[in-house]
């Protein structure tokens, strides 16, 4: 079944990513929404700011996401009128981690132009929301990256008529694309390096940014692949747009928190390694409770049965099969939310036993 969603209209959304087919109806939430339609206010519920971020959010009760939203697939809201995808997964995973309790998260929608500095004021605890991790995020915004949780790419799409069916063709073109974002960024990069004198319309509203490329005003648009075919199922003529096979750059998205903490840092960068080893280790929500019975030191290490790498953390030793029994394993919640719904294939985010470019370091 299709998750069925609508924004102030209702979109099919039907499309190839890398190969592979979405389908999806949406419907969007006010904003700021909570699960269980609660609003967010970090200001009322944040504890003393001379505590660790650990220790905040325990005494809150709760944790704060930074998420998009509007984002099929990532983070958007089902029919039933809950958040659901890959980075609302994230967050729930250290929910579960740190409460046993997917549900003790609150999420909060942003948009690309305020996302950093909500992140930066403290409002939220982390920002999970299909954001490319950069030297200079890294660095001069004073913000940290936990491991990719997607590999995108950004691509350019095209009217089929303009018979452009390579980037050099985009001499003296209008590529439209959104301000504030890599994508900007990555395509002045490209556009000096191949010597290509095509000019650049800048917008943040992406939906005002789309018109403008179907009125012709410019003759391409560029942004990450997954949002591309997403947006292309909207437009009038959807079959008349193409996605150029060659790629600006890559993509990889991951969670991002700010320099503060270096014990929160660590327990959401293991907690999406949990995820990523859990896949690895064939333990699933619906078998984790068997290794119980596991004679494998690396696993009951895993699990937490042996050692006190969970409290090394500041978790508990079972934080791993708290995460895996509530929210499952990497492939469960790539299935649930890519997978089986859109037809999604795995491609770079399979494991790397696979071919792809997941891996965890050891758990020891």
């Amino acid at each position: 079944m299709f998750a069925r969603i609508s924004w102030t209209q209702k979109l099919w959304l039907a499309a190839t990513v890398c190969g592979l087919t979405l389908l999806v109806t949406i419907d969007k939430p006010a904003k700021n929404m909570l699960v269980g339609s609660a609003v967010v206010n970090a200001a009322n519920d944040s504890p003393s700011s001379t505590d660790s971020r650990l220790e905040q959010i325990k005494a809150r009760g709760f944790l704060i996401c930074g998420i998009n939203g509007e984002l099929p697939g990532f983070s958007y809201v089902n029919a039933e009128g809950n958040y659901q995808g890959i980075d609302v997964d994230l967050c729930r995973a250290i929910a579960a981690a740190l409460f046993d309790d997917p549900s003790k998260v609150k999420f909060r929608d942003l948009n690309a132009e305020e996302r950093f500095d909500v992140l930066k004021s403290g409002e939220i605890d982390l920002l999970s929301r299909n954001t490319t991790q950069t030297l200079s995020r890294d660095t001069d915004a004073n913000l940290d990256f936990t491991p990719p949780i997607f590999y995108d790419a950004q691509g350019i799409m095209v009217n089929q008529s303009s018979e452009i069916t390579e980037l050099s063709q985009l001499r003296g073109k209008t590529i439209c694309v959104p301000e504030k974002t890599t994508s900007y960024d990555n395509l002045q990069d490209y556009l000096k390096q191949g010597s290509i004198p095509a000019k650049i319309l800048a917008l943040d509203d992406r939906e005002g940014l789309f018109r403008r490329y179907e009125q012709n005003q410019c003759q391409a648009i560029t942004g990450d692949i997954s949002q591309l075919v997403a947006r292309r199922t909207v437009l009038a003529n959807p079959k008349e747009h193409i996605i150029l096979p060659e790629v600006i750059s890559q993509e990889p998205l991951a969670p991002a928190l700010i320099h503060e903490d270096s014990q929160w840092f660590d327990i959401v960068k293991w907690v999406t390694f949990t995820l990523i080893q859990a896949e690895e280790f064939e333990i699933t929500s619906s078998n984790v409770n068997l290794y119980k019975r596991s004679k494998e030191s690396i696993v009951r290490r895993f699990l937490g049965f042996d050692g006190t790498l969970g409290t090394d953390l500041g978790l508990t030793n079972d934080f791993a099969r708290r995460i895996i029994k509530h929210v499952g394993n990497y492939g469960e919640i790539y299935e649930r939310n890519l997978g089986e719904p859109f037809g999604l294939q795995r491609g770079r985010n399979a494991l790397w036993i696979d071919g792809g470019l997941m891996y965890s370091p050891p758990f020891n």
